[in-house]
């Protein structure tokens, strides 16, 4: 282990140079501006409109691919979202682990023609526990979305676009059980007990079966190759980069100077943990997700209850925006996008990205890890993102500002004429009734950031193991420019390559979309195994 780090350390030194380097010499913005228009090109590609108009109003193809495909799902499974909401939580708590260690004790019943105590005892195959599966996932997405995201959603469309996130937040439940489904189903596991799974494998495997091997081939590689470039930018660089803004702002010191020894720091940490796989991921978020999570929260809470009489009036305001837009962003379509769009960027369901992580799972029934897979949307933009718009609502309760902002995510404050976004908005909200806390939400964002590059590193570190393969080269290779990218991030303001990278993680619905409009019987086949198992355990 020692002389593993050792070695990654001693080969990254040219690149710990050239990052401190860059800086002083100007080039990462001069990299930036060169790269701008590549950016702006992709981020036009990702977000390209709906050839007709709908109310006046441009909609990108890949928000209305995600909400049309949720609300399919949701429909086609009898809504999931709501009908297997206790048996997730069953699951997670471990009522139902039985299933996977003495099903033929219990009952003889036949599941497709098996007896349950017959059946291969995949649960013998796998890395992590539900919980576990389920934190990793929850760390990846519950993030700088949750607490920036949702101020710009405010700022652009109002209050009414919280109602939006909810509801996609809702339906994207449905995606991700049927996703993360897929992702058990189709996992690959090596010798060494290793667990290969995500998109790449069940667009790949799931559609050779279907007799489309060569289109499932094209959609698994395109899936991976964007993978392992969203882990590197919005998964990676842009988390490091906000954490040392925040850090160096709270410590008031230069970002330009302090940035880079911050981003070696949280190098070293994240190194750590990567090199000892899933196992150690895993072990690491079941501990810090419910802790950052719960002094998030917690906050939220005390603003929440500290203003409780005006919580109808903020709920009614959110439910009225909802149809009758505030002046700024101008239409109900128009805040329907901004809602539905900064959900899409928070939970990432119909991305994909979390089934990479779900399908380490130890467990015999593929619907298991589904069924516990869509509690993640609700924990993140249900609870999480909810909580964070009353926090901001409350604040402009004084009319601190205009609903609408500048069109550009950013808020005009009344009393100063400063204008405001983002964390900064989030911050002054939360400052406002907890003197001095946005010290302890920049904890949140550096724990928010940490946790977000973990998990991504294992999403980019399987999609690279599916395009190069599985030696230890491929291996040492992919983390090495993941801990690169760690440093880059912190250290220069290379906005443009961030914003190309960022904008992967949207691109990743196309693909994995596409494959799930093909693969989602599977997914009630194997619900039913899951259901009739549970029902054989209750007799």
């Amino acid at each position: 282990m020692k002389k593993y780090l050792l070695f990654i350390f001693t080969l990254m030194i040219p690149v710990i140079t050239f990052a401190q380097e860059a800086e002083n010499l100007g080039l990462g913005q001069r990299i930036d501006r060169w790269f701008q228009p590549i950016a702006d090109w992709w981020e036009h590609k990702v977000l390209y409109p709906f050839p007709i108009k709908i109310f006046g109003y441009d909609i990108p193809i890949v928000v209305l691919l995600l909400v049309l495909g949720a609300t399919f799902f949701t429909l086609y499974f009898r809504f999931p979202n709501i009908r297997l909401f206790p048996v997730a939580i069953n699951t997670v708590r471990g009522k139902y682990d039985e299933l996977d260690h003495h099903g033929a004790e219990k009952s003889d019943l036949a599941v497709d023609g098996d007896v349950i105590g017959t059946i291969k005892d995949e649960s013998q195959e796998g890395e992590v526990s539900h919980f576990q599966a389920l934190t990793t996932a929850v760390s990846g997405t519950v993030g700088l979305g949750n607490i920036a995201g949702v101020a710009v959603a405010i700022a652009l469309g109002g209050p009414g676009a919280t109602f939006w996130m909810i509801v996609c937040g809702l339906i994207g439940m449905s995606s991700k059980f049927v996703e993360c489904t897929l992702g058990v189903k189709y996992r690959d596991v090596g010798e060494d007990g290793t667990v290969y799974g995500g998109p790449m494998y069940y667009l790949s495997k799931g559609l050779k079966e279907r007799g489309m091997g060569v289109f499932g081939k094209i959609l698994g590689g395109l899936f991976a190759i964007l993978c392992v470039g969203a882990s590197f930018g919005g998964g990676n660089a842009f988390q490091s980069n906000q954490a040392a803004a925040q850090l160096t702002g709270l410590i008031g010191i230069s970002f330009e100077t302090y940035g880079f020894w911050i981003g070696v720091i949280m190098a070293a940490i994240v190194a750590v943990v990567i090199i000892g796989g899933i196992k150690r991921i895993a072990n690491v978020t079941e501990k810090i997700v419910p802790f950052m999570a719960g002094i998030y929260i917690l906050a939220c809470l005390v603003i929440i209850f500290s203003n409780f009489s005006f919580v109808d009036d903020a709920f009614g305001m959110i439910i009225s925006g909802a149809f009758t837009p505030m002046a700024g962003l101008g239409g109900l379509v128009g805040v329907l996008i901004v809602g539905f769009q900064r959900a899409a960027f928070s939970n990432e369901a119909g991305a994909g990205s979390a089934a990479i992580a779900h399908s380490a799972v130890k467990t015999k029934y593929s619907a298991s890890e589904g069924v516990v897979a869509l509690l993640e949307p609700f924990i993140d933009t249900v609870v999480i993102c909810t909580m964070t718009a009353l926090v901001v609502i409350f604040y402009n309760s004084g009319d601190i500002f205009a609903y609408g902002g500048d069109g550009g995510g950013n808020v005009i404050l009344n009393a100063t004429g400063e204008a405001v976004g983002g964390v900064g908005l989030t911050s002054l909200a939360f400052d406002s009734v907890i003197p001095h806390f946005s010290k302890i939400l920049t904890v949140a964002i550096v724990l928010f950031a940490f946790s977000t590059m973990i998990s991504w590193s294992y999403y980019g570190l399987q999609s690279w193991k599916y395009l190069f393969g599985r030696g230890k080269g491929a291996d040492l290779a992919y983390k090495l420019l993941f801990l690169a990218f760690v440093i880059i991030g912190a250290s220069t303001t290379l906005n443009a390559v961030i914003k190309f990278s960022d904008a992967m993680i949207l691109a990743l619905v196309f693909p994995n979309m596409i494959g799930l409009f093909f693969l989602f019987p599977r997914v009630r086949e194997e619900l039913g195994k899951y259901m009739g198992a549970i029902r054989g355990l209750k007799k």
